[in-house]
């Protein structure tokens, strides 16, 4: 089933004499729910004084099909408590929800906190029961649609935003969890082009699909040497590129790229360990990417273009993958010697976003961005928190910062990695054979600046430093590095994808 549909009323006597069949109320104090719901809950406690601590199912006769789920968020006014606490509260209550047999349930948030910290409970919370009630696109097609039962949600609240708005992010959260949780042979790299375009007919985004090896080989060297020995099967690789151009002058340029590794090997530095499990999650950024161009085709907004390119790659084994110490020249011109092929995801993006660095000089208010399930290194320095690694515009511009606000507010949550310039020395070639140096041969997570001094290959690799604050035409750049959000639980294998970092560019961009 699709999103659920999703309608907003102002009052609790707004809703309708029929139809919706459960009222779930979120609530960090259950002495401020209102009567006649707060006798239920209190004659509850009674019998169990955990009520008050956990979501409960209560029987009472005035709400919907007399069925008043309970949902304790947990205290809201220590230092390190946040939106997610109505994201998590939700997301957590919306299988219990499922199980009552509730189809059409209502969600309430009777007393949120008059701060700018929950200014965004209200969505937070639909974002939050829409991840619960998600199951995987394979599930979909095995069991069939109604593996997803509720096929609609009420919410009492005053938002900013209207309902179309919040289903049309929502639902490019979930194109975000079907692109990146769905097994390797079901979303190969063509597969996961043929879903985008699916995803995208009938919108005003423009999808084309770059498949053809010369073509590859010549405008995307790098992504081509990762993917040689998946030319002439069935995970042969492609670039996926979305564009969306708005009615009327376009006042912002957003030009983004994102890491589709399908499943990721090692490449001739092959995976051991176990540590292979999992890695058909490594297409991540491109999944997220995706997501937000089609919250953007929902929500269609004015003034802003976005571009982006997927880069749709398995990184097979044979006897033509590529391997270290082979010296490739990228797009850009620069030769790039590998270090290690378990470290190809910056090397599928960099042409990508040499081509994009190419692009913005026409046009109008670029920014450009990574997306990539990067390094092991994020998931170790971050936990469950995507990294923002900015180029000095960005930083002087002031846009990571408006950006890492909006991941606050909007329960999609970053933190802050500044690029410095041992980065750089630590990319810089050896010798004259070579311009770039791809990657050490350690883990990254082991290895110091892990997930900082990929951003400073990018940077050099497409030509982005000649366009730092020192030029004539500075652009910004943040390179997101997802590896420790893009699931839940940081379980690769099994967690259910979180479609980071949607929400967080949702509320930048679209929340006008």
């Amino acid at each position: 089933m699709a999103t659920p549909k999703l309608t907003i009323v102002s009052s609790i006597q707004e809703l309708p004499d029929s139809g919706c069949d459960a009222l779930v109320v979120l609530s960090h104090d259950l002495a401020t729910i209102p009567a006649p719901f707060a006798e239920t809950v209190h004659t509850a406690q009674q019998v169990d004084a955990q009520v008050v601590n956990k979501t409960s199912v209560l029987r009472c006769s005035a709400a919907p099909a007399q069925r008043l789920v309970v949902v304790p968020t947990g205290p809201l006014d220590r230092d390190y408590d946040d939106v997610r606490r109505f994201f998590d509260a939700a997301r957590n209550a919306a299988l219990i929800v499922r199980d009552t047999g509730a189809i059409a349930p209502v969600l309430w948030l009777p007393e949120i906190p008059k701060n700018t910290t929950y200014e965004k409970a209200v969505e937070a919370a639909w974002f939050g029961f829409c991840q619960g009630l998600y199951e995987p696109l394979e599930a979909r097609e095995h069991f069939g649609e109604n593996v997803e039962p509720i096929s609609a949600v009420t919410l009492i609240a005053e938002t900013s935003q209207s309902a179309s708005w919040l289903q049309a992010v929502e639902e490019g959260r979930r194109v975000a969890r079907d692109l990146c949780g769905t097994e390797p042979e079901r979303m190969s790299p063509m597969k996961f082009a043929e879903y985008c375009q699916q995803a995208f007919a009938s919108t005003s985004v423009k999808v084309q699909i770059i498949d053809d090896k010369p073509q590859l080989e010549h405008e995307y060297p790098l992504l081509a040497a990762v993917g040689r020995a998946s030319f002439g099967t069935s995970q042969r690789p492609c670039v996926i590129r979305l564009e969306y151009t708005p009615e009327g002058n376009v006042d912002e340029t957003l030009m983004i790229v994102g890491k589709g590794i399908t499943y990721d090997t090692g490449g001739a530095d092959v995976k051991t360990g176990g540590h292979m499990a999992g890695m058909s999650r490594d297409k991540g950024g491109a999944a997220g990417v995706a997501g937000f161009v089609k919250a953007v085709a929902g929500v269609k907004p004015q003034g802003l273009k976005v571009i982006a390119e997927l880069a749709a790659v398995r990184n097979n084994i044979d006897a033509l993958a590529f391997v270290a110490d082979e010296i490739i020249t990228g797009r850009s011109g620069k030769r790039v010697r590998i270090g290690n092929t378990d470290a190809e995801g910056r090397l599928v993006m960099a042409d990508c976003l040499a081509h994009l660095t190419e692009l913005a000089a026409n046009e109008v208010n670029p920014s450009l961005y990574t997306v990539a399930t990067l390094t092991g290194h994020a998931a170790l320095a971050k936990g469950p928190y995507s990294a923002f690694v900015p180029n000095g515009p960005a930083m002087k511009t002031g846009l990571v910062n408006d950006l890492l606000a909006a991941s606050e507010t909007w329960a999609d949550p970053a933190e802050l990695s500044p690029s410095r310039r041992e980065d750089y020395d630590f990319v810089r070639g050896r010798t004259k054979a070579d311009d770039l140096l791809s990657s050490n041969n350690g883990p990254s997570a082991t290895t110091k600046r892990g997930h900082q001094f990929p951003m400073a290959f990018l940077n050099e690799v497409a030509l982005l430093h000649e366009h730092g604050n020192n030029s004539d035409k500075p652009l910004p750049y943040i390179h997101i590095d997802i590896a420790g959000s893009g699931v839940e639980g940081g379980d690769w294998q099994h967690g259910k994808p979180t479609a980071t970092p949607v929400l967080a560019f949702a509320g930048k961009f679209l929340a006008r």
